[in-house]
């Protein structure tokens, strides 16, 4: 008797708790997906089950809402949904139920909240886990080809699958306020013109940037590959874009003589894993632009003619970013095995910041010469991080002292490279360069070096 009791006791200690006041526990109430473009699936998210108590607990059902018509996707145990049955967790452990969502176009031009949840029964009790994600329109283009002209406006986002080419003699107008986010595959070359008319307003600024939007990869570096102007390309024009997230920002090569292949207004080139310019015997003119954090800087090399007025160009060496490089090396030649190829060089930079902090790069600036071929390097006016001597050229009215930024927070990844009050760039420019900064505010009689004015 006393065995068949002990017995018993030892199934009842194996068996389930199907106590209806037993609990479980979930890692979430809320699982929340970034902006996700319709047509195309999001990231993977999860919560946990855990079951707390000493015996183990049977789930009898996990479930979407709204079943298979539900934007989104479950899968617990190895199972997929819209319902899973009959999954046992041990004492003290755990199971994950995975969570995707693809969204579906409709008639919508700005974001929308889309929300499910995920029911958990077991024991009689049912807990809920809500799902919510913003959905939006886009124009998908694949593989796209401009031949003639096209315009594009603001009224949806577009995103870019594959190789987007501007051919030669072709034109894109990019109208203020677009957003175009490319593949991890998607360069943008630009054979013919590319003209940009963004504006000073958060809102009509023209976004370049990958189209991972969601935690942690919308602050990667090196999301896609960036924009490429070849040899044929001519007459681009870019007023308050925005560049970032690329693994180059602009590459470009040769230019026609007599004609800035070239310009950017109150434009920005940020984080970006290579080089935020790479600029071969071309020909660029940067007015009141911000270039931050990038592995390689500006490289402007084999000659070219440049004129950089009110530049802020800085390193800061952060979680995603170590520069081991000059935020700027100019130079009159380019190597090739093992042989230096020089070509004229004209290069003006006035008005302008280059600094880094963070890294072992102690001369922010490198000015390098080869051979005797047509050779004008200038600096005026200029705050830059310096130890030894940058090179051959003119350098007039040089600061070598900290811009005093007004705030970085690496751990937050915010950077904000206005000026504070005691900064050395203040009232330091040579007058009448620029009448507005990068934000469209005007400058005084004293202008203040780099890109912004100090309000």
């Amino acid at each position: 008797m006393l065995f068949i009791f002990a017995f018993l006791l030892s199934c009842s200690k194996e068996g389930y708790l199907t106590d209806h006041n037993a609990g479980i526990r979930l890692s979430e109430d809320t699982l929340s997906f970034d902006t996700v473009f319709t047509s195309t699936g999001s990231v993977t998210h999860a919560f946990l089950i855990h079951n707390p108590n000493d015996k183990k607990i049977k789930i009898s059902s996990i479930s979407l809402a709204g079943g298979n018509s539900s934007a989104f996707r479950i899968n617990a145990d190895g199972v997929p949904g819209p319902e899973i049955r009959n999954i046992d967790i041990a004492a003290n452990d755990s199971i994950y139920v995975f969570a995707t969502v693809t969204i579906h176009p409709n008639s919508e031009t700005l974001p929308f909240l889309v929300r499910d949840s995920v029911a958990i029964h077991f024991n009689g009790n049912t807990r809920f886990v809500q799902l919510q994600a913003y959905g939006r329109n886009a124009v998908f283009l694949r593989n796209h080809r401009i031949s003639l002209s096209e315009t594009w406006s603001n009224e949806l986002p577009y995103v870019i699958l594959g190789e987007l080419n501007i051919e030669e003699g072709a034109t894109l107008i990019i109208g203020e306020g677009t957003q175009i986010y490319f593949h991890a595959d998607a360069p943008m070359v630009v054979q013919g013109s590319l003209k940009v008319n963004g504006d000073r307003y958060d809102s009509t600024l023209v976004v370049f940037q990958g189209d991972r939007l969601d935690e942690p990869y919308r602050d990667y570096p090196g999301a896609w590959p960036g924009i490429y102007f070849s040899e044929t390309s001519r007459d681009n024009v870019l007023n308050y874009a925005v560049i970032k997230n690329s693994y180059r920002g602009i590459t470009t090569e040769n230019y026609l003589p007599g004609n800035t292949k070239i310009i950017l207004n109150q434009c920005r080139i940020e984080n970006t894993y290579d080089a935020a310019i790479l600029s071969l015997g071309s020909s660029m003119e940067l007015n009141n632009c911000l270039i931050a954090n990038s592995g390689n800087g500006i490289i402007l090399g084999y000659g070219g003619n440049y004129l950089f007025r009110h530049v802020t160009a800085v390193n800061v060496a952060n979680n995603y970013i170590i520069t081991k490089n000059p935020v700027l090396t100019v130079a009159n030649y380019v190597v090739e095995d093992n042989v230096a190829y020089t070509a004229p060089l004209n290069a003006s930079f006035v008005n302008s910041i280059f600094w880094g902090q963070g890294s072992a790069v102690e001369d922010e600036v490198k000015v390098l010469k080869e051979g005797s071929t047509v050779y004008n390097v200038h600096f005026e006016n200029c705050l830059w991080k310096i130890k030894n001597a940058p090179g051959e050229g003119n350098f007039t009215g040089m600061i070598a002292e900290d811009p005093l930024f007004d705030s970085i927070n690496i751990s937050s990844n915010y950077y904000n490279f206005e000026l504070k009050d005691n900064s050395p760039a203040i009232d330091a420019g040579k007058p009448m360069v620029l009448p507005i900064d990068i934000r469209g505010k005007t400058r005084g009689s004293l202008p203040d070096i780099g890109a912004f004015e100090k309000d």
